[in-house]
């Protein structure tokens, strides 16, 4: 089995990311295409074992084998995260959509770490523009924001919404260049001290449900092996027959 035939026949979620799902598109906006794909348990049996990622088909795509996605959910990736709460799902199967119920057990104050240590490399290369060019990537500078935001309001609040909604505009304003650095800057610095005291009050758990997420890829990967039972069943009367010649 190629891997784009993994994501073809096997994917249990798929959305749109990107500015669109982030309420941020126009008309040059690109379609970011991210998914979720269950390998067939008895690929696992193999020397080879099935790839943790896949891109395409087609350009602008890009899924996660289950497993490799919860381990980075569990771990507050941001890109993660954000893909289960997209507002724009193309497809979900049973199996998606108990992965999407289980969307509160990925989060945890760990959140705060995640967040903001990807926002501080998104910052050092802004200060890296600024200081050879004289201004930043206003784009790189918008999703910044962006995140920076939606870090704060999900330590707020418990919940992760990634429709910046209301901001838009301001944040196409900094997209278009139509803000001073500085003031781009301030926003930033005051966003983070926010991010920081909403950890303190934060309704987030302490650590994210890796026993719930756990049960969740034990019984889909349990599933997948039963549907290969006649081959396994193959195997065992051949194996049982084999003793009994022996005895």
């Amino acid at each position: 089995m190629q891997p784009q035939d993994l994501v073809r026949d096997h994917t249990i979620y798929a959305c749109v990311m990107g500015s669109r799902a982030f309420g941020l598109a126009t008309d040059a906006s690109d379609t970011d295409r991210r998914g979720v794909f269950l390998a067939p348990t008895a690929l696992f049996w193999r020397f080879e074992k099935p790839p943790t990622h896949v891109e395409g088909p087609g350009e602008e795509r890009f899924s996660w084998e289950l497993e490799r996605f919860c381990e980075l959910a569990l771990r507050g990736n941001p890109n993660i995260l954000e893909c289960l709460h997209s507002p724009l799902v193309e497809h979900v199967d049973d199996t998606g959509r108990e992965l999407l119920s289980l969307r509160g057990a990925f989060l945890s104050r760990h959140a705060y770490d995640t967040f903001t240590r990807y926002a501080l490399g998104q910052r050092k290369k802004l200060d890296a523009d600024v200081r050879t060019t004289g201004a930043p990537r206003w784009k790189h500078a918008m999703h910044l924001l962006r995140l920076l935001m939606s870090a704060r309001d999900l330590l707020r609040t418990g919940e992760l919404v990634i429709d910046v909604g209301e901001q838009r505009e301001p944040l196409l304003a900094v997209k278009r260049g139509e803000l001073p650095w500085a003031e781009a800057e301030a926003w930033m610095v005051r966003l983070a001290a926010e991010a920081e005291e909403a950890l303190r009050g934060s309704p987030l758990p302490p650590e994210p449900d890796r026993a719930r997420v756990a049960g969740f890829l034990h019984r889909v990967r349990r599933a997948s092996a039963l549907q290969a039972e006649p081959d396994h069943q193959v195997v065992q009367d051949v194996v049982g027959a084999g003793r009994v010649g022996q005895g």
